[in-house]
């Protein structure tokens, strides 16, 4: 059995010789994903928003009538940091969200703006940011075995030959995710239930959806709680990170954490047995 003191070792071995390439690679991938949450102000940081209330009063120039204390506003942004990579994909969802209360408003102009805005991000999500999430799987998992890992390993993920079946399986990982969400629990167990594909199709990217979603399933069996209480454990992390406005993040936090995931996929598949397949070289 895994213990969370044995992952942050290793992991924190893999940064300090990766340092720089590994703060280059999570830089990106949080500037053109929002995987981190707060800790970067790249284009997923826009406001999105499914409060009518809000939305109405953004337009008009208001500020709402509630106000968050300073305090507030830090737990406020340390609770979206950890929760940012598990909503990011349904951000283009809220626009849609947006787009349909301003036809309701007689808005129309704003309303085909708005559409057209979600079929961006809905575009740009399948194609460009959850292949980019992959290629820092395949980083990560590199840079266990390597010191100094060249940053353009991220674009390999990207060869013709893999980059749909990526877009595809990580897309429907997604929709999956948002559908699960309207039950909220089942939402929060299927988030942990599928955690490992990424790093599956970074290892084998051209897997078959269905063996993809099984291998997850069974890697994360018995596993979810004890991953949950991982994710908690840099909570103090995180909060620090709001404190120095993201700069702790980038500077190590995300290193650090994805480094730590990527121990943590290791081990349950070292553990379920299962065999290690390479992208080709």
């Amino acid at each position: 059995m895994w213990e969370r003191r044995d992952l942050k070792i290793k992991a924190k071995k893999v940064v300090q010789k990766n340092y720089w390439t590994a703060i280059v690679v999570c830089f990106l991938i949080a500037l053109l994903t929002g995987e981190f949450g707060t800790s970067v102000i790249g284009i997923w940081q826009s406001e999105d928003s499914m409060d009518p209330y809000y939305i109405m009063h953004q337009q008009e120039g208001k500020q709402p009538p509630y106000m968050l204390t300073q305090t507030q506003v830090k737990i406020a942004k340390t609770m979206e940091a950890n929760l940012n990579s598990a909503m990011k994909p349904q951000k283009y969802l809220f626009k849609i969200w947006d787009a349909m209360y301003s036809f309701y408003q007689s808005k129309i102009n704003l309303g085909i703006f708005l559409c057209i805005g979600a079929l961006i991000a809905l575009l740009f999500t399948i194609l460009i940011a959850d292949p980019l999430i992959v290629g820092g799987k395949r980083y990560f998992l590199k840079a266990r075995k390597e010191n100094n890992t060249k940053v353009t390993i991220i674009k390999e993920v990207f060869q013709k030959e893999h980059w749909l079946n990526i877009a595809i399986i990580m897309f429907l990982r997604n929709i999956y995710n948002a559908l699960w969400y309207l039950t909220i629990i089942g939402g929060i167990i299927k988030t942990y239930e599928y955690r490992m594909i990424p790093y599956i199709l970074a290892e084998n990217p051209n897997i078959k959806r269905k063996e993809a979603f099984q291998l997850s399933k069974q890697m994360m069996k018995k596993n979810k709680w004890k991953t949950f209480k991982l994710d908690l454990s840099f909570l103090g992390w995180n909060f620090l990170s709001v404190l120095t406005y993201g700069l702790l993040s980038i500077l190590y936090v995300n290193p650090y954490n994805t480094a730590t995931m990527t121990e943590l996929y290791v081990v349950l598949k070292e553990e379920n047995q299962t065999k290690e397949l390479d992208l080709k070289e």
